[in-house]
């Protein structure tokens, strides 16, 4: 009994690419399907199916393209708000990411051509704050949710309060110290020479040395008789 077409081993390798990536050239975004090699793509090209989807293309080709860009650029920004938040990230990093999941949008399919122009949009359109660096381009999501919104300005709000309350008591300060300068007048110190009225008269601290001395000995006897009794 032979083996099951199942459990064959190039059953399992094709269960295996059909779950990985596979290449943006063999991938039909009109039908969004993915072909996993370019004989495959051919036939694809040629179904029933794919020359229906062209025809209602053909008819209005605006809208598609519309439409396939609306996607990419929700799926894009909602990757980017739940991924990194307000963060500020490279644009290369998000892609990445994005382009992850099996059913995203390909750019090829939208009105971007690279991803320097997507990014440079969503700066355009106020929708992320871009910048370029020598490393290239990193994006920062802005939230426009209500209650962040109102959260922010609270903040912003107390902020500014603490800033003008210490403005103020810093004015209050420099004020009273201008008045306390005012208010008092401030006299240069003077200096004088050393003049004698009289020259025949002495100078001597001798008398005043031995008159300290005799009460430091007189208050010291004092407490020994205090000490005997």
């Amino acid at each position: 009994m032979g083996k099951s077409d199942f459990l064959t081993p190039k059953a399992i390798a094709n269960r295996i690419k059909s779950k990985g990536l596979q290449k943006l050239r063999w991938y039909c975004q009109m039908c969004q399907k993915q072909c996993r090699d370019e004989n495959g793509f051919k036939c694809h090209c040629m179904s029933e199916s794919h020359q229906r989807q062209l025809l209602l293309a053909s008819e209005n080709p605006q809208q598609f393209m519309d439409y396939f860009s609306e996607e990419f650029r929700n799926d894009f920004l909602e990757l980017l708000r739940r991924r990194f938040g307000t963060k500020r990230v490279h644009n290369n990093i998000v892609y990445n990411e994005y382009i992850s999941h099996r059913e995203h949008i390909h750019m090829n399919a939208t009105q971007w051509e690279t991803l320097t122009d997507f990014t440079k949009w969503l700066g355009r359109e106020a929708l992320c704050k871009v910048d370029e660096t020598p490393k290239g381009w990193y994006i920062q999501y802005i939230d426009r949710d209500p209650e962040t919104f109102h959260r922010q300005l609270k903040l912003e709000k107390k902020k500014k309060q603490y800033l003008d309350d210490e403005e103020k008591t810093a004015k209050f300060i420099e004020e009273q110290v201008r008045r306390g300068l005012e208010g008092k007048e401030q006299e240069a110190p003077t200096f004088t020479e050393l003049s004698r009225e009289n020259d025949e008269e002495k100078c001597s601290i001798y008398d005043n040395l031995e008159s300290c001395n005799w009460r430091k000995s007189f208050i010291h006897s004092k407490f020994i008789f205090s000490v005997v009794e």
